[in-house]
């Protein structure tokens, strides 16, 4: 009978304690996955990034600084999936799946779609570059304090702060 109730107290002693750990893992993470997805011509285009916070940081040149490679989002590298051949910005892509980084500036942005997908991403290899391209960057219609993406009939778009940076992306012909 007393090894039933000792039993019985460890039992409910670790239903509590693993209740409690599992609602700490609950907390929003800083820098949620997300996904944005859509049709540009007849191809499918699909964004997977981790979305940090504006949190009353400047974010172009400071957090984000001017002239050096970013992951253009947070944690692992962000990734676009083109399940057909598409041109971006006039220049021809392959299908397949990419790591997204980018060089800001001011005015010009060098967008990069590289071949190791799977990657962290602060891991970026210049050498596994697919396509570099140059973007002109433009003031957001409203703030975004959260870092998002948006694909669109005329191709993605990165919106943060108050910047927007599209990337226009078309479907290759045959």
């Amino acid at each position: 009978m007393k090894n039933t109730r000792i039993f019985s107290l460890m039992m409910m002693l670790a239903l509590v304690f693993s209740t409690a750990a599992m609602a700490q893992d609950q907390k929003p993470k800083a820098s949620p996955a997300t996904t944005a997805t859509g049709k540009v011509g007849d191809a499918t285009v699909t964004v997977n990034y981790s979305s940090p916070s504006v949190k009353g940081r400047t974010i172009w040149g400071e957090l984000v600084p001017y002239g050096k490679v970013w992951r253009s989002g947070a944690n692992e590298a962000t990734t676009v999936t083109f399940d057909k051949d598409v041109m971006v910005e006039g220049k021809p892509l392959a299908a397949g799946t990419y790591s997204f980084y980018t060089i800001p500036a001011e005015d010009k942005w060098t967008v990069i779609f590289n071949k190791t997908a799977k990657q962290w991403g602060t891991q970026y290899d210049e050498g596994q570059d697919a396509l570099r391209v140059t973007v002109t960057p433009r003031k957001a219609s409203s703030m975004n304090e959260r870092l998002k993406y948006d694909v669109n009939n005329q191709g993605l778009v990165l919106s943060w702060e108050n910047m927007e940076v599209p990337v226009k992306i078309t479907t290759a012909k045959k």
